[in-house]
């Protein structure tokens, strides 16, 4: 059995719903009204067995290396605050409102250009900030939208979205720049449309304090994309209902804030966790109490949802870029479900047509899953071999059932030229 190193926690939870925040159910732990954080925190209520308060779950063997932001490591924890000025929302000053930009509902979602030959025909592709950013240098990989157009392959005139989602050692090195408001002033005259905050962690198994730490810098990074002018959506990472509130008010108080964003792609889209988030960002939009846009990475199920709350929902999707990458092709079935077929590919061809054909299927089946049709979309997660029909050929949707499908992707098989369109009569 393996050994957590000494700055992590010791203890693990087997079950993470016994970490999951639920007023209703579970009581506060016993110290959190006496805690000094209490007002900005709202205390924890799990059935994690947490006696005393939250630092019950700063468990390192040595607390001198702790990387948590926890009192148990009093200059590391010092340090932390200075960088932030204290867990107060409040304090950033206000800035001026940017214009909201008009998204559509799915945007593509384009890592970078590799085994690929010509610019994605998309009149708005998001790509991630990490490739905009060489983030051990300090210093932008594009300097003109024509060096981002080769960069990316994308055409130099699309509406671009850079999403700051990544992983924590990622972000993490985006915070330790010192350049940040000077990278921004170069992204901003690069003429993107808008960027995503990064979106850093908001853990379950760590003392408030770090959460409380992760909230501040999410607000910071916006503040500091706002005030360049960078028109930025606000990541709304929680962990409480309280943390909602906290995050509901500032909206509400800040006309600056027209977009928030979302990731449901990790662990806020897993198990029953993805309904109390999906609940308390419909709750956010109705207290805000104004038109509000969201921009989401995964959570496929709850779209439908979110358009209920929000003026605009937009999805940057991912899918039709990984699954091209594998050489999968997207095709919808009689039911009307989402399938990939493998879709082999000769050693040093390019991937464009099977890229501009994924991101045409899929954003059908998005645009479908989002308008809440009478005959819902299922997304089938697995790859799965066509079973070949007796025969021999691949299976076809219906043109009669699901005619839609077939004249808004022109492609309704694994093997087009198996199939003969024809118009009615």
């Amino acid at each position: 059995m393996s050994v957590r190193p000494a700055h992590e926690p010791s203890r693990v939870f087997r079950q993470p719903q016994q970490l999951w925040d639920d007023p209703a159910v579970h009581a506060p732990a016993l110290g959190c009204r006496g805690c000094r954080d209490f007002g900005v925190c709202g205390g924890l209520h799990t059935e994690a067995g947490i006696f005393l308060d939250c630092h019950d779950l700063c468990t390192c063997s040595d607390k001198s290396k702790c990387d948590m932001v926890c009192r148990f490591n009093p200059a590391h924890f010092v340090a932390r605050m200075r960088e932030i000025d204290g867990f107060e929302l409040s304090k950033l000053p206000r800035f001026e409102e940017l214009p909201v930009p008009s998204l559509p509902p799915v945007v593509p979602f384009i890592h970078h250009k590799y085994s690929r030959a010509m610019p994605l025909n998309e009149p708005v592709v998001a790509i991630p900030l990490c490739e905009l950013v060489d983030l051990g240098s300090g210093q932008l990989h594009v300097r003109t939208r024509g060096e981002l157009s080769a960069r990316f392959l994308v055409p130099a005139e699309a509406s671009i979205v850079v999403s700051g989602v990544d992983k924590d050692r990622i972000i993490e090195r985006w915070w330790e720049l010192d350049n940040r408001p000077a990278l921004i002033a170069q992204l901003r005259e690069l003429g993107l449309t808008m960027v995503t905050a990064p979106n850093y962690s908001v853990l379950t198994d760590v003392p408030r304090t770090d959460n409380l730490h992760a909230m501040k810098r999410i607000f910071m990074v916006w503040s500091e994309f706002t005030a360049a002018g960078l028109p930025a959506a606000l990541h709304v990472n929680a962990r409480t209902e309280h943390d909602y509130s906290r995050w509901a008010a500032l909206i509400r108080e800040r006309p600056e804030i027209g977009v928030v964003a979302f990731e449901f792609a990790t662990g806020c889209g897993r198990g029953e966790r993805i309904a109390f988030h999906t609940s308390q960002l419909m709750s956010l939009a109705r207290r805000v109490g104004r038109p509000l846009d969201i921009v989401v990475r995964g959570g496929l199920h709850v779209l439908p949802q979110l358009t209920q709350a929000f003026r605009r929902v937009t999805l940057l999707e991912t899918h039709s870029f990984s699954r091209t990458q594998r050489r999968r092709r997207a095709y919808f079935d009689e039911a009307g479900r989402l399938h990939w077929a493998p879709s082999p590919t000769e050693i040093g061809a390019s991937l464009d047509e099977l890229l501009a054909h994924n991101v045409k299927v899929v954003r059908v089946a998005m645009e479908m899953a989002m308008q809440k049709t009478s005959k819902p979309i299922r997304f089938v997660r697995r790859t799965r071999d066509v079973t070949p029909n007796r025969d021999n050929e691949t299976g076809q949707i219906s043109f009669f059932d699901n005619a839609q499908f077939a004249i808004r992707t022109q492609i309704v098989t694994a093997k087009r030229e198996n199939v003969i369109p024809a118009a009615k009569a």
